[in-house]
């Protein structure tokens, strides 16, 4: 019997972390074992937006790895969770696209999302609030982590 491969959103940080010191290695390991079919990796239409604001090595590993990922868009029930999420004081307005991120990925039922945002996405007081607001509006709770703690070892691939 085979394994389920889990859907994972990823944000745009985890692009642009592959160029970045700290975050480089476990980055470059994520989008590996994405590109080998570890996970199903899923983006959004928003994190595109961003790419295209970003230095051009970070647009070409997005358009590398387009093929390889699933991109869904912020539909209106998306951006009804994001509103939630906003109105449960989660995030300010001023960083609405965090939220939505989490919405979308929410949505598209990811079982997962990684992001280096440690400060609005990946932060011990915020995630449980974005869960709460998940199952008060019907949806499944989603583990939000950093690329690092997704990342697979040689010794799990021999299991």
């Amino acid at each position: 019997m085979g394994r389920e491969v889990i859907r994972i959103y990823v944000d745009t940080s985890v692009f642009g972390g592959v160029f970045d010191r700290e975050f480089a290695e476990a980055s470059r390991v994520f989008f590996d074992q994405a590109y080998r079919g570890t996970f199903c990796l899923v983006t959004s239409g928003l994190v595109e937006e961003e790419i295209r604001k970003a230095p051009s090595e970070v647009q070409t590993l997005f358009d590398k790895i387009l093929d390889r990922t699933e991109v869904v868009e912020a539909t209106e029930e998306a951006i009804s969770l994001q509103s939630a999420y906003l109105a449960a004081g989660i995030v300010s307005e001023r960083y609405a696209s965090d939220a939505l991120h989490v919405a979308v990925a929410t949505v598209a039922k990811c079982g997962v999302l990684v992001s280096w945002n440690f400060k609005h996405i990946v932060h011990f007081q915020k995630v449980p609030k974005y869960n709460a607001v998940n199952v008060l509006k019907g949806h499944a709770a989603i583990a939000i982590w950093t690329p690092l703690e997704v990342i697979g070892s040689e010794e799990d691939e021999e299991v």
